[in-house]
């Protein structure tokens, strides 16, 4: 690589780091000194609002709700679509292509569409404000987007490699969890990053079925709108620690999503 082409991406990555630094550099500061002026770093610097977050209930616990049911949904999207993105990808049966498409219009639509029907059907059972209400809501648009990143990760792998198997004595269930898993494992990893973070972001459902025992921190994060103004330092704070979790996974499935996206449909 010539050195235009490496300052060329060197330009590039720090254009894309100036609004997380920016907002880096926000949640060390007071409002005073936010609303006071441009200044490249902290004059002041303080972790008051680091402070608020960690020490008011309604703050912290509404991260632990948050990953509370994108967990819950990241697992519930993965033990659906394992198995019927491998029916997808080994039988072939009538309406197999009609049904497959329909899965991907369920997330091609926007939630606002499905907003009303869990909104009277969560309430009328008593799930509404729970966690399992967002993490099943939120499987509308991923477990089809699960379905369709593992049905392309199955179809390359061999079916010899299952008919081999079973000559071999494994029974389905054995021969899935100790053979065909370790396979797709990428694949696994990919679809957990992508549906970790579309139920992460997402803030429609989340607020809307949900009211003080499973409030999700973006709908939180609200609450630094009032008549006085904006509390800019705690908002810019909590969006920080926002970032935290996703940079995690990241980190975590980073050897998975870089296979992923070379073998696998993504």
């Amino acid at each position: 690589m010539t050195l235009r082409k490496r300052l060329v991406l060197l330009i590039y990555f720090l254009f894309l780091l100036v609004p997380i630094y920016w907002l880096l550099n926000m949640s060390f500061k007071s409002n005073t000194e936010i609303l006071g002026g441009l200044s490249l770093w902290p004059q002041n610097f303080t972790l008051d609002n680091y402070r608020v977050i960690f020490t008011d209930r309604s703050w912290y616990e509404g991260y632990l709700n948050s990953l509370y049911y994108v967990s819950l949904n990241t697992l519930i999207s993965l033990s659906v679509a394992l198995p019927a993105a491998y029916a997808f990808s080994r039988y072939r049966f009538l309406g197999d292509k009609h049904l497959f498409f329909w899965l991907l219009t369920n997330r091609m639509a926007p939630p606002a569409v499905f907003l009303l029907p869990f909104f009277q059907l969560y309430s009328s059972i008593g799930l509404f404000d729970t966690h399992i209400a967002v993490a099943l809501a939120h499987c509308l648009f991923n477990v089809p987007l699960a379905v369709w990143i593992l049905e392309g990760f199955m179809s390359s792998v061999p079916k010899e490699i299952d008919e081999t198997a079973y000559i071999d004595g494994y029974s389905f269930p054995k021969f899935f969890v100790k053979i065909f898993i370790p396979l797709i494992r990428s694949g696994i990893g990919v679809t957990a990053f992508f549906c970790f973070m579309f139920s992460w972001v997402e803030l429609l459902l989340a607020r809307t079925l949900t009211s003080v025992d499973a409030k999700p921190i973006a709908a939180v994060m609200t609450r630094t709108v009032s008549a006085s103004g904006i509390d800019w330092g705690v908002l810019a704070a909590a969006g920080v620690l926002t970032i935290i979790p996703g940079m995690l996974v990241i980190w975590f499935v980073r050897n998975h999503v870089a296979k992923g996206f070379a073998l696998g449909r993504v």
